[in-house]
């Protein structure tokens, strides 16, 4: 498996190899891999794939975001009051309506950094107000604070930020290995599309042959009846056997149309192009060790990296909610300087130092056990994850022996099923040249056929079965055994080339 630049560019070269053939009879010749490569680089699937991958390259680039400082201007250009309001007259003493008329305006920098060792931020702000007011006293005003710099944090002790220090990279790589195994996923799928595909063909192809065989034995049935060679029973069941042939080939010709169109659409192909396969021959002789396929399983399978984001995610709940179940506290601290003054220049002139310190704290006295049930949710919560983790990882490791397990023993069934193709052609051959020279019953005819047929299906079938265990293999483990490298150090997650 490459980067998808270099898939796509593979692609681009498979196709203009046979756009000549396409455009010169409308039939293209496609093999097992090309078909893969096809369908990881243009299927819907592989589209739908790369966009979900996508969504969480940008939650985590987000979140590496969050970890940097950020610069952020807030401004109020205009801002403008009339009212009436209530005020206090201190030489009448009381409160007397007046008339209200202001416009004010204000503008500040604020710089902020997350602090992960302790869970707090620190914050560096510079603010800048101005103040008209209008009616029977007229007065301008300019309030600066050219610097504040301060520090603020809950005391609870739990640190969201250490929590999603742990776990957001988990998040992204399981959503990087969630992408592979979902491209593998597409593998295995146009697998089964395109032996379907190659099985409705050879039944195709064997049902043509087995129309012109059963019509020239019909024939040769006729002549043998008008010399009493055979029976008139026999001679209606070669009949019988000639209409059936070409009901068949008519089943096993909408079958094949069927089957391109469904591997044509998979692949986002012409639709009335027809395609040629040519199916692989017998694979090379490969064994995979059973403990290499289960710790890749252990270390790249996504489902059990989902699972231990669970568990993380599961214990932060614990240790948040173990801590308000307490009590509330929090801390905020700032330094700076700051001045009023009638004019701009004034404002910034004969600074002023500005101090804020600053602890809050909520107990909760009674609250009839809410904090407490929540904590007790949360543990026993812990403990669900914690065995669904457990038991999705025994799912996937029998999954793999099983598979696995299959697999070692694929090649060996397909050799003995070419071998049993190879036999029994020769056995109908001969069992046909012996019912035209009279040697031979009808029933041993049609037995020989059956067993031609079935041994052709037995063929595909064997060939489906290697491939579809071999990318079920990769897949669960996002391992190549053929070539010995993790599928996920050999793919570059640059979000540009998709």
């Amino acid at each position: 498996m490459k980067s998808f630049g270099k898939i796509l560019c593979l692609c681009l070269g498979c196709t203009a190899l046979v756009v000549p053939a396409h455009a010169q009879n409308n039939t293209i010749k496609l093999n097992l891999q090309q078909a893969i490569e096809m369908a990881n680089d243009s299927s819907l699937s592989a589209l739908k794939n790369r966009n979900q991958f996508l969504a969480s390259y940008w939650a985590y680039r987000s979140y590496k975001a969050e970890r940097l400082p950020s610069l952020t201007l807030e401004l109020t250009p205009a801002r403008y009051y009339r009212n009436i309001t209530q005020r206090y007259d201190s030489n009448t003493d009381q409160d007397v309506f007046r008339a209200q008329q202001t416009y004010s305006a204000s503008g500040g920098l604020s710089v902020k950094q997350n602090f992960d060792w302790l869970g707090g931020t620190f914050y560096l702000n510079s603010d800048l107000e101005y103040l008209r007011n209008f009616g029977e006293t007229k007065s301008t005003q300019f309030s600066s604070v050219p610097l504040q710099l301060g520090y603020s944090q809950d005391l609870l002790g739990y640190n969201p930020f250490k929590w999603d220090k742990l776990i957001e990279p988990l998040k992204y790589e399981t959503a990087q290995k969630q992408f592979i195994y979902n491209m593998e996923t597409v593998s295995e799928s146009v697998i089964t599309y395109f032996f379907a595909l190659a099985m409705a063909q050879a039944e195709y192809k064997l049902a043509k042959e087995n129309v012109a065989s059963s019509d020239t034995l019909y024939k040769i049935g006729m002549e043998r009846f008008k010399i009493a060679a055979i029976s008139k029973a026999d001679l209606l069941t070669l009949q019988l056997d000639n209409i059936n042939a070409l009901n068949a080939l008519e089943n096993a010709k909408m079958d094949t149309k069927r089957a391109m169109f469904s591997l044509a659409n998979y692949l986002k192909m012409n639709k009335n192009a027809k395609i040629e396969l040519e199916l692989p021959g017998l694979p090379m002789r490969m064994e995979i060790p059973l403990d290499k396929a289960l710790a890749m399983a252990r270390e790249n399978n996504p489902s059990m990296l989902s699972q231990r984001q669970n568990v993380l995610e599961a214990q932060e709940t614990v240790d948040r909610t173990k801590k308000e179940s307490r009590f509330n506290a929090s801390f905020n601290a700032s330094i700076g300087f700051n001045q009023v003054a009638d004019k701009f220049k004034g404002a910034y002139r004969n600074l002023l130092q500005q101090d804020l310190v600053s602890v809050s704290i909520s107990v909760p006295l009674v609250d009839w056990g809410v904090r407490k049930g929540k904590y007790n949710m949360a543990k026993n919560n812990l403990n669900v994850v914690q065995l669904t983790a457990e038991e999705e990882r025994q799912s996937i490791e029998e999954d793999v022996i099983m598979t696995v397990n299959d697999f070692n023993v694929q090649r060996n069934l397909i050799a003995s099923a070419e071998e049993a193709l190879r036999l029994a052609e020769m056995a109908y051959e001969q069992t046909r040249e012996r019912f035209i020279i009279g040697k031979a019953d009808v029933n041993s005819l049609t037995l020989a056929l059956n067993r031609q047929q079935s041994a052709q299906n037995n063929y595909i079938s064997s060939l489906r079965n290697y491939w579809q265990s071999y990318y079920k293999i990769r897949r669960l483990t996002l391992y190549d055994f053929a070539s010995g490298l993790s599928l996920y150090s050999k793919l570059k997650f640059d979000y540009v080339r998709f």
